[in-house]
């Protein structure tokens, strides 16, 4: 099934390269000629590590699509996910994993995936997936009702972390600035921008999170772990 998206997700031409972040070899073969025979994609790259992926995105161009396994090594839950979502910007992330239940596919989906597919669907359904997501919509496998989906949000944790993926780039760099408890002109100064563009990022991020004051902003970004999820050179 598709579902309208929360955010406008910018994929306007067919995606030609992708990047597949998982630890299993076999499945990382397999993946990449069901790609390549259904979803369009000419060019596959691959990491078993987030943290690897997260280093070649910073070296090299970035790829049309990101495939993402939730259980790696390295990651903890959707942490991967928020990790990549600040790394790369509007590139759409996929995650295709074994742990496909509601609760999984809805906190995926809030914290910012551009589809969910299980990770040992036939083949139409990744060509349904990659369709969606080529047309701009979040693709949601059969079966998934947010409607009905009893525990979202399913913590705190995940309902924090999935409002901490709104938030772009500089601000997600502001943010952290902030945490570590910088003022205005201080940030102002480290990322050479206008005080005043501070001041109107600090009230976007507000917005975004849901909350009335800088405290606030700290105390749910902590919560979250937020200083984890963020690349590790930012």
């Amino acid at each position: 099934m598709t579902i309208a998206p929360t955010a406008p997700i910018a994929v306007t031409a067919k995606p030609l390269s992708a990047l597949i972040i998982d630890d299993h070899p076999l499945f990382c073969d397999a993946l990449a000629m069901t790609l390549k025979a259904v979803a369009g994609i000419t060019r596959v790259e691959t990491a078993d590590r987030l943290q690897a992926a997260i280093d070649r995105l910073d070296r090299a161009p970035l790829p049309d699509v990101i495939v993402l396994d939730l259980h790696l090594p390295d990651v903890d839950g959707l942490d991967g996910l928020i990790r990549l979502r600040t790394a790369v910007g509007e590139v759409p992330v996929v995650i295709v994993s074994s742990l496909a239940d509601n609760r999984v596919i809805g906190a995926a989906l809030r914290a910012g995936a551009a589809g969910f597919v299980p990770k040992h669907s036939h083949r139409d359904i990744f060509r349904a997936a990659f369709q969606a997501i080529r047309e701009g919509r979040i693709y949601a496998p059969e079966g998934y009702t947010p409607s009905t989906d009893p525990d979202a949000p399913a913590t705190q944790r995940e309902e924090a972390i999935a409002r901490l993926s709104l938030l772009t780039r500089q601000q997600a760099r502001i943010l952290q600035l902030i945490c570590e408890g910088m003022l205005n002109k201080q940030i102002a100064y480290d990322l050479s921008i206008a005080e005043t563009t501070v001041k109107a990022h600090v009230t976007a991020i507000m917005r975004k999170l849901g909350v009335q004051s800088r405290t606030q902003a700290v105390l749910l970004a902590k919560g979250a772990s937020f200083d984890s999820l963020m690349p590790e050179n930012q």
